[in-house]
């Protein structure tokens, strides 16, 4: 037998909340877009061969009004300028105040005026003219900031002044960008971003993650490829089957660096950059962002970039976005589905992503929701390519207005008018916390997030989270405050004491396998 999800009359039968299914037998609620199979990772624990993979997605519209769709920026975007930023290093260049500062050419700026920018944003002001000068930079800025403009601007800016232009139908392509994210669904939207700044240019960006069939991806690098975004799996698949050469290579750039840099996944980015023909880091410029940096992962960091690299500090590292009213609610693992559903009674049709830990968790709360007529869809490693974007397509389209997710979801994804967070599960580190939240409360926007904290299971976490609070101005519960005084001890607690590091041991310790293994593919 092999598991369902949502009954076509009752509720889910069987223990716990499981239905059964024959064979081939595909049972959905009418509106809700869930698997077709209810982990589709056992294929792999019961020794069955993954079939191929032939997905090939659509072709992307060429249209103006699809290509320049924008975030609209929140009433809050005008308090960006009153964080705080520090760069430190030595002789850093001067910030630009306006987009006319950077100097951008007519094409460029021509692009940038028709994706709705006006005012840069702190990261964009200090890092824009940094990445420009030609120096290293490692930038920390809170989600929802600019940081993907900040990097790909001044790059495309160097690759137009200088005339670059795709070698179409090579069979060998030379890349002059790499940049390197964790998921597939980061990546693409990184893409999407590079390709909106250089429409109409001679730049041709091209992305690569898993999920789709590689036969396709190497075609379209074979049409040419001056940008080259991909996850670090697929993008070492490419390169070992000698369709990328990087000989060329000038620039290299890590987004959410602190993921690909943990201890698990070093050894994979050392593979990553000793490819044959990667320009050592004295013939290359080197970029990292993200919105936490651990202490450990800063020092790994350190030993990619050039001595003398400057580190952009936009706001406290760690930080979670003042714009996102967070609030934590004590509940114990088995009043939470409840306390859910009161939630999302209140919220309606607006948009909420909730966060659980596992796979098996997400596909199972999407189908209770389905079943109490909340129209839900969910995200995860074990979901097919093309089953994550059309997901992600109902969710954004507001057919789905409830978005069940692992932390697949949580770095980087940038999904217009989400007003609430909920973390079903909290993770067990508070730098997925920060970006959790992150997903709401962008660009100047109100979010808000609610947490459920099980005593019994996220008492370790209870210090960070008094801390996260106090530093982005939010009340903290007393409750909090015992909790973490009975887990930590007298000695030495103090829960808004000012030290900060967004550093948790734990982030190493518990980081799960299977979730590891979904972001390199």
């Amino acid at each position: 037998m092999s598991f369902g999800f949502c009954g076509t009359g009752g509720g889910l039968r069987g223990r716990g909340g499981q239905g059964y299914r024959g064979k081939e037998e595909e049972v959905f609620d009418k509106g809700c877009n869930i698997p077709h199979h209810f982990y589709a990772g056992a294929r792999e624990d019961s020794g069955d061969k993954r079939p191929k993979v032939t997905y090939v997605p659509p072709p992307l519209p060429e249209d103006e009004d699809s290509v320049f769709t924008h975030y609209k920026a929140g009433v809050n975007f005008s308090k960006y300028d009153e964080i705080l930023v520090d760069v430190s290093g030595s002789n850093p260049p001067h910030a630009i105040m306006t987009l006319e500062e950077a100097g951008f050419c007519e094409s460029l700026m021509t692009n940038v005026v028709k994706s709705g920018y006006v005012t840069p944003t702190p990261v964009q002001k200090y890092g824009v003219p940094i990445i420009s000068a030609g120096r290293d930079v490692m930038a920390c800025a809170q989600t929802g900031s600019g940081k993907t403009a900040a990097f790909l601007l001044p790059i495309l800016q160097k690759l137009m002044v200088d005339g670059v232009a795709a070698s179409c139908f090579n069979e060998i392509q030379e890349p002059e960008v790499v940049i390197v994210a964790p998921t597939r669904e980061l990546i693409n939207q990184i893409f999407m971003e590079a390709r909106k700044f250089a429409f109409g240019t001679g730049v041709r960006p091209t992305v690569v993650y898993g999920g789709i069939n590689t036969g396709y991806q190497i075609r379209e690098i074979m049409k040419g490829c001056n940008l080259l975004c991909g996850t670090p799996g697929r993008l070492l698949d490419i390169i070992g089957k000698g369709k990328i050469k990087l000989s060329k290579l000038r620039y290299l750039v890590l987004d959410e660096a602190d993921r690909m840099l943990d201890m698990g996944f070093e050894p994979e980015m050392r593979k990553l950059l000793a490819s044959q023909g990667m320009p050592p880091k004295e013939e290359r410029q080197t970029l990292m962002f993200s919105a936490t940096y651990p202490e450990d992962i800063e020092r790994i960091a350190a030993d990619f970039l050039k001595p003398d690299y400057l580190f952009l500090v936009v706001g406290v590292v760690g930080g979670a976005c003042r714009d996102v009213e967070q609030t934590i609610v004590q509940v114990t693992r088995y009043s939470k589905r409840d306390e859910l559903k009161g939630i999302l009674e209140v919220t309606g049709t607006e948009r909420t992503l909730v966060f659980v830990e596992t796979k098996r968790q997400a596909d199972f709360l999407a189908a209770y929701l389905c079943q109490e007529k909340v129209p839900t869809t969910s995200i995860h490693g074990d979901r097919e390519q093309k089953e994550r974007e059309q997901a992600l397509q109902d969710f954004r389209s507001g057919k789905c207005p409830v978005l069940v997710a692992t932390s697949v979801a949580a770095r980087g994804l940038d999904i217009p008018d989400v007003q609430h967070v909920v973390n079903f599960d909290l993770p067990n580190n508070i730098d997925d916390y920060v970006h959790r939240i992150g997903r709401t409360g962008r660009c100047g926007n109100i979010g808000k997030a609610v947490s459920f904290y099980d005593p019994d299971t996220d008492g370790k976490l209870a210090d960070s989270l008094i801390k996260i609070l106090s530093k982005a101005q939010q009340e903290v519960p007393l409750w909090l405050e015992k909790a973490a005084f009975s887990v930590q001890g007298a000695t030495g607690f103090s829960p808004k004491a000012e030290a900060f590091t967004s550093f948790d041991s734990t982030k190493i310790e518990n980081q799960p396998a299977a979730q590891k293994e979904d972001e390199w593919e």
